[in-house]
């Protein structure tokens, strides 16, 4: 994969015109630490009619920041929000050839990501002397006095995060990152609030002038920061009345967060339309290879098929190639334009000959392929366990898209494929999956079947696993498809934004990010928009959907590739509780490990999050990738232990202690 993406960074020039120079979990929620003062709801409705600015004066000089913020909202009363995006061409960061972002795809929102890092800019913010919550003790967000206040204004709760500068940044050029340590609520509106920070040698970081202003006496009416304090106005009353003088604060600012229909609305619009055009029949598709390796060929699966599945195609161009985005009819509604075929493959465990397999779906990793179900560890899972795994491309993130992801780097105007094109792949296997259990489907199949018995046992109902990509994808899919009874979401975590800076698998998306977006502010507001289109084809858009699904995550501790900070959370946003005993103790680095997560132990029955751990150093605070030790990503998946635990979860939804009841370990393995 690494090769590859390499070999595609020889487009970078072509991309960019550059020249070389940059320009449901059961029981309750782990109970979290109080706020000082409870604050009481908002009931003021945000907003002003008063024309609007391109540029927040309060980002001082950074046109898009602070970020997200509803300065760049509109009233919208059709919106389940009452609000919709409103960006602007002059708002956000041009690349270094001078293209602007054309906001259109954004502005079909009614509000910012749940995952929303927030970002301002202000220069010589000391982290540390400040006593920023970082990722190690989230608790201390809560205190009362802490630094950096999110607070929910629809409830009045004092939302958990942790707080960093951009590591990755020279100091002049580090953006504060906020990162909400459970997802925002749907539709819900938030206030940050910064006070008390300081500089390196300890003195107070003063206020931005125009927040001075806004924060003081009611400004004319002439005054040219008057639209932006009637629109600030409501926030620093809500703040006032919970006891934090908004003349006392550094910065303050407020946005709104999208509503579930926004979030999820095309990816449900096109199931619902699939799902109603097939009726009762089965979808249709045809086989286009079946193999049988001998026993000295595949001591483990006895048949592989391949074919090809007939969906509806709701990417504007025929057929969906790379590129395509989503055909919509005048109220933005995903809309048919014919079919497309989406090709699947199959291994069938040598034992299916015997007793007929469980039909399972697989989600393959990083811009990888369906070919990723013939790898040694699912061959493996198939054949110890009983399964029949078919997977087919995620297309939006799979390997033949590789050039338009590298294109939305170095113009994310054009973004928008990769979620759109995402949606129409979830959708592919949702229907592979409707296919798998069908008594007309797959199963009644000449190419599915043994000599005298069928090798699918559709009425043991469908299952997901999926690794990587696969897991962060497949929380999307899990929450669309209610043929799913469980899944396994391996090494897995959400929120893209989050997930890049701490990837190792990031550093060659970096290099044409690096040439197209050479300032690290304007990186971190395009990595921001990145995730408001992303969410609405990866878990992050669907994560409170899977507080009633059955899910068992499988994390590799100290991860290179997925961030563990990321799954946890997941876990958190998602109900789901951790198994104990999760690590040696002095493994983790954290005050209180795994913060905010209920705990439970083995014997489980629902969802649950289990570590194992190779030994790899824990995971460094900062927004920069682990590079110590081995990068344990795959180790899970190799272990024969793991994969009876995903069995047994698989089957009865129930977690098992395949680890003598201590923390789970696993082997490196060599690669």
């Amino acid at each position: 994969m690494r090769t590859r993406l390499l070999a595609a960074l020889l487009l970078v020039p072509l991309l960019t015109g550059a020249t070389g120079s940059p320009g449901g979990g059961a029981g309750e929620r782990a109970p979290e630490p109080a706020a000082s003062k409870p604050i009481a709801p908002d009931t003021a409705t945000p907003g002003a009619t008063a024309p609007r600015a391109a540029c927040d004066p309060l980002g001082g000089g950074e046109c898009a920041l602070p970020f997200p913020n509803d300065w760049h909202t509109r009233p919208d009363p059709t919106t389940p929000t009452g609000r919709r995006l409103a960006l602007r061409p002059e708002s956000l960061p041009r690349s270094a050839a001078g293209a602007p972002v054309d906001p259109a795809a954004w502005n079909r929102a009614d509000g910012f990501s749940p995952g929303s890092t927030a970002l301002v800019h202000l220069p010589g913010l000391d982290a540390e002397v400040s006593g920023l919550p970082p990722v190690t003790d989230i608790g201390r967000s809560l205190r009362p006095d802490a630094p950096v206040v999110l607070l929910d204004a629809t409830t009045g709760e004092r939302w958990p995060h942790w707080a960093e500068l951009d590591s990755r940044a020279p100091p002049d050029r580090r953006a504060l990152l906020i990162h909400p340590a459970r997802n925002l609520h749907e539709g819900h509106r938030y206030v940050v609030a910064l006070r008390h920070l300081r500089a390196e040698d300890g003195s107070p970081l003063p206020a931005p002038e125009p927040y001075r202003a806004l924060a003081g006496r009611r400004l004319p009416a002439a005054h040219p920061l008057r639209p932006r304090q009637l629109q600030l106005t409501p926030a620093l009353d809500l703040l006032a009345r919970g006891g934090i003088p908004p003349r006392s604060l550094t910065l303050a600012w407020d946005f709104t967060v999208a509503s579930r229909h926004s979030l999820t609305g095309d990816l449900f619009s096109a199931r619902d339309q699939a799902i109603r055009a097939l009726g009762d029949r089965a979808p249709e598709f045809r086989i286009t290879a079946t193999t049988d390796p001998t026993p000295e060929q595949d001591p483990l699966i006895g048949r592989e098929v391949t074919g090809r599945l007939t969906a509806p195609n709701f990417l504007a161009l025929p057929g969906g190639p790379p590129g395509s985005v989503l055909l919509r009819d005048h109220g933005g509604v995903p809309r048919r334009n014919g079919d497309l075929e989406a090709d699947f493959r199959c291994v069938i465990p040598r034992s299916a000959f015997r007793t007929p397999a469980r039909p399972a779906l697989y989600g393959h990793g990083l811009l990888g392929s369906r070919d990723e179900v013939g790898a040694r560890n699912v061959r493996a899972m198939a054949a110890e366990h009983g399964f029949a795994f078919c997977a087919t491309d995620w297309i939006g993130m799979a390997k033949a898209d590789v050039p338009v992801v590298l294109a939305a780097l170095a113009d994310v105007t054009g973004f928008q494929a990769v979620p759109d094109r995402g949606v129409q792949g979830i959708l592919n296997a949702v229907l592979l999956g409707r296919a798998l259990t069908h008594p007309d489907g797959l199963p009644a199949h000449p190419a599915l079947r043994g000599a005298a018995a069928p090798l699918l046992d559709p009425a043991a109902g469908l299952v997901f696993d999926g690794n990587s990509q696969g897991g962060i994808l497949g929380g999307a899919l899990v929450a669309a498809d209610r043929d799913v009874r469980a899944a396994v979401l391996g090494v897995t975590g959400m929120n893209y934004g989050l997930l890049l800076n701490r990837s190792s698998d990031f550093a060659p998306f970096q290099a044409v990010l690096d040439t197209a977006y050479p300032d690290p502010v304007a990186q971190q507001v395009v990595i921001a928009l990145m995730q408001l289109l992303w969410d609405r084809a990866e878990t992050n858009g669907y994560a409170p959907l899977l507080r009633d699904r059955k899910v068992l995550l499988h994390i590799a501790f100290g991860d290179h590739q997925v961030a563990n900070a990321a799954a946890e959370v997941q876990a958190r946003t998602a109900g789901v509780p951790v198994l104990t005993p999760s690590l040696a103790p002095g493994r983790s680095p954290d005050v209180v490990p795994h913060w905010g997560i209920r705990r439970v132990r083995a014997p489980h029955a629902g969802s649950a999050l289990v570590l194992w751990d190779s030994g790899t150093p824990a995971p460094p605070p900062g927004n920069v990738p682990p590079t110590g030790g081995h990068d344990p990503h795959e180790d899970p998946r190799h272990s024969a232990a793991a994969r009876a635990q995903k069995a047994e979860f698989l089957r009865t939804g129930r977690v098992v202690d395949v680890c003598d009841g201590a923390p789970c370990t696993a082997e490196p393995v060599e690669r």
